[in-house]
């Protein structure tokens, strides 16, 4: 899913180093390097998805976020090459990516991401970016602190249903993030609110959302304070918060949330410490036959430079990542991409 490296790497994190935006931050000399570093999108990358092309897996894209207000969605190859872009957009924020969404009695894939500066989600057909959305579907609406940032979608096994779980830049201290279904309705994608749910500490804002589709859990980063964990599905949800866990171990802020899994109940779950370029990592299945007791059991150091956003797979993507990969934002307008094996040894150092 990449392109052509421009520039060593050597040369590409010190032009990173300078775009670092905390005094806090640890510039890591002991990070795992990346297989590849995609081409600089136009301003600043925040956070990526990636889609598995299920007829050719060596035909995945991974497709990030440009964020500012004109910025954009980039689809890139495994070797990092931009290969298709939406411009124009105003302030993208988080994007997620669902398989097999009916459309007009066809099922599609789709990315669906925030765009900021007009309170709403996009949605694009993939692989080909069309949109889908007549030009955007509204979020929060009605409430004072709208700005959509974190997004991700849930499809509930049982009906293929699929949701989109919104947070924003502020909002209550309950009922903080909104869900929505997806329907299509005569070919245009649109949503329908059937839930707010969610706890906030109000010291800082909500961004990173990740959904364990089959274990069925929400996780989100409600940053400086920890990871917090609720049920997806809409039909069975009772409103409490199932888990309060990486609490410590942060410099500062609680950023990307990425869920690699090893069987349909097992896994890992790796937290972006930003300030610190890390991973948290916890077990995806809990503790000792606890599902919701979350322990850091290791802590990866990456050369990322203050990440947002990540994702990541189990699926073999060809000789680089023969047991899948790690993608993760990084500053200087890219994204890296990690072998999974490089990521696991880490964990088993530990």
């Amino acid at each position: 899913m990449l392109k052509n490296i421009l520039a060593p790497l050597s040369g590409l994190l010190i032009f990173s180093a300078c775009q670092v935006n905390s005094a806090k931050t640890v510039v890591r000399e002991d990070g795992i390097k990346p297989a590849v570093v995609t081409q600089e999108t136009g301003h600043d990358t925040d956070d990526p998805a990636i889609w598995i092309n299920k007829t050719d897996t060596l035909k995945s894209l991974i497709i990030g976020t440009d964020k500012d207000s004109d910025g954009g969605l980039y689809a890139f190859d495994l070797e990092g090459k931009i290969v298709n872009k939406v411009l124009g957009l105003k302030r993208p924020n988080n994007v997620d990516i669902a398989y097999g969404f009916k459309l007009n009695g066809q099922l599609i894939d789709i990315a669906v991401l925030t765009e900021r500066e007009t309170n709403s989600i996009r949605i694009f057909r993939l692989p080909d970016l069309a949109p889908i959305d007549n030009g955007g579907i509204q979020v929060f609406t009605g409430e004072k602190e709208r700005a959509p940032m974190g997004i991700s979608l849930y499809t509930r096994p049982e009906d293929k249903a699929i949701f989109a779980v919104v947070g924003r830049k502020s909002g209550p201290a309950e009922g903080y993030l909104w869900q929505y279904r997806l329907l299509d309705v005569n070919g245009v994608v649109k949503a329908s609110l059937v839930r707010k749910f969610g706890a906030y500490s109000g010291k800082k804002e909500i961004e990173s959302i990740a959904v364990d589709n089959q274990l069925g859990y929400i996780y989100y980063s409600d940053e400086t304070v920890g990871v917090r964990k609720y049920i997806a599905d809409p039909a069975k949800w009772d409103n409490k918060e199932r888990a309060l866990f990486a609490t410590e171990g942060f410099v500062s802020d609680h950023e990307g949330i990425s869920i690699y899994p090893t069987s349909d109940s097992t896994g890992y779950v790796l937290v972006s410490n930003q300030q610190n370029n890390s991973f948290m990592v916890y077990r995806r299945e809990g503790e000792n036959g606890a599902a919701d007791e979350h322990k850091l059991i290791a802590e990866i150091p990456v050369s990322t430079l203050e990440s947002d956003g990540s994702d990541v797979t189990a699926v073999p993507l060809g000789s680089k990542f023969p047991k899948g990969m790690f993608v993760a934002m990084s500053n200087g307008k890219v994204f890296h991409y990690y072998s999974w094996e490089d990521i696991l040894a880490k964990i088993k150092d530990k």
